[in-house]
């Protein structure tokens, strides 16, 4: 069997129907720079940074040779109990390049575990404290926080979570104030609200409220939904009032991806706890961080048998090979200004995004720094969506392999999220790749829905 044979033979692909796969299979032999090359030699753009992960690009030497050296040393040893060197260094550097308030760092190996981490967190918390009536937690409606149990059941969103209701807790929801879709289309009017309905519950039920959960400033897998100026700030102060623990996922948003280190500094937030992922490593190795606050932290140290102790850890925990990328990750954002790069170019976004928002079937293009989201529509006046089974999105994102680039779409929208470091040149190429791409599709769509009648 050649490789792609055996692909379809042997392997079951996360967020993946596998027929999809094995219509249209690929199969990643190399990369280069924001570039991905498949096993016939064809080049693709790596327009969503290896699902939101890649910074600096592949095969960066600095990144590789960090490697290297930390291998040179030892390549694991566990946590539990004691730490080592980069897990160390890390720690005091992700504190200070962390909101104020946050002054912990517990790592985990990815963003998922990160949340399911400050979830139980929250949870431990309170009943370290002798509060036991606070168990439950507030979901912001369509919000997506990882796969495993717990991130699911404080995450929202119905095509990824119904089918494991059964194995779910049960939480409250609290609706996103997602403009587009908002009868006014005004951010004020929409973002009000949505607090004031976040105020209504937690006045009503904040004594058996624990924590709640928020993506910062953009729903990611929610189909990057920019929240207004003023809601997540919004939040906090309503977390505060209420005496609920605020937990926020900047597992896609940080690490520069919008333009700030974390999203939460776009609104001068300090949450509770804070889980990071994604960029941390440059999208070398899964490392994954839960910060929280000293005030947190104290509430579980105390001897060891009043069992206040956070049972809680993986094998892999604060790998010395992930935390060494880490960071010299973290060296080149100073070095090389990363996120002040991602700050300048943001504009420069913006006009090229413009062009592919006057398209007939482009419904919306929502930004923040390199977060993008481009809605695909049947109707532009009245943002009828495409029918569900039409599948545009993903369409959509096969032609724009065809074309040389990938990214993954959410539903129909076009994801489109670069590695930082890509240049103007290099965008202007990508989102031309993406007009051409979604002008073509949208038209064939069109054209097939008025000949079937549909």
């Amino acid at each position: 069997m050649n490789l792609i044979e055996k692909s379809k033979q042997h392997l079951w692909l996360p967020f993946t129907q596998m027929k999809d796969y094995d219509e249209n299979p690929l199969i990643i032999e190399s990369g280069d720079g924001i570039k991905v090359k498949d096993t016939s030699g064809k080049e693709y753009y790596d327009a969503f940074s290896s699902v939101w992960l890649n910074v600096h690009g592949h095969r960066k030497k600095e990144l590789d040779q960090a490697i290297i050296s930390q291998l040179d040393k030892i390549a694991h040893s566990t946590l539990l109990g004691m730490t080592n060197v980069p897990a160390t260094e890390l720690a005091e550097k992700l504190v200070e390049i962390a909101p104020p308030a946050l002054s912990r760092v517990f790592y985990s190996d990815s963003g998922a575990e990160a949340v399911e981490i400050a979830v139980k967190m929250a949870f431990q918390y309170w009943q370290n404290l002798g509060q036991t009536k606070k168990q439950k937690f507030i979901s912001v409606k369509n919000g997506y926080h990882g796969d495993t149990i717990g991130a699911v059941s404080v995450g929202s969103i119905d095509i990824f979570h119904n089918i494991y209701g059964p194995l779910m807790f049960e939480n409250y929801h609290t609706p996103v104030p997602n403009v587009y879709r908002h009868p006014s289309e005004d951010p004020v009017q929409c973002s009000e609200e949505c607090l004031e309905n976040l105020e209504k519950l937690l006045a009503e039920n904040h004594e058996s409220i624990a924590g709640l959960t928020v993506e910062a400033m953009v729903q990611g897998a929610g189909g990057m939904i920019v929240m207004p100026e003023g809601f997540l700030s919004g939040v906090r102060k309503l977390c505060s009032k209420y005496d609920v623990l605020m937990i926020v996922d900047e597992v896609a948003t940080g690490f520069g991806r919008t333009g700030k280190m974390f999203a939460c500094e776009h609104e001068a937030v300090e949450p509770d706890l804070m889980a990071a992922g994604k960029g941390l490593t440059g999208g070398y190795l899964p490392i994954a961080v839960t910060f929280t606050t000293e005030k947190i932290y104290k509430a579980f140290y105390d001897d060891y048998e009043n069992l206040k102790t956070f049972f809680h850890g993986h094998s892999y925990t604060g790998n010395q090979l992930g935390c060494a990328v880490a960071l010299e990750n973290l060296r080149l954002f100073e070095k090389d200004w990363i996120v002040e790069q991602v700050a300048d170019k943001t504009d420069f976004l913006r006009e090229l995004l413009e062009n592919i928002k006057e398209l007939d079937h482009v419904g919306d293009v929502r930004q923040l720094g390199f977060m993008c989201g481009i809605e695909l529509v049947l109707d532009k006046t009245t943002k009828e969506s495409f029918p569900f089974e039409s599948r545009t999105g993903y369409k959509t994102s096969l032609k724009m392999r065809e074309l040389g680039l990938l990214t993954r779409p959410m539903g129909d929208v076009a994801v489109f999220m670069p590695p930082l470091v890509s240049t103007k040149s290099e965008l202007n190429k990508m989102t031309a790749i993406m007009k051409e791409a979604i002008e073509t599709v949208t038209k064939e769509e069109v054209q097939r829905l008025d000949q079937t009648g549909v």
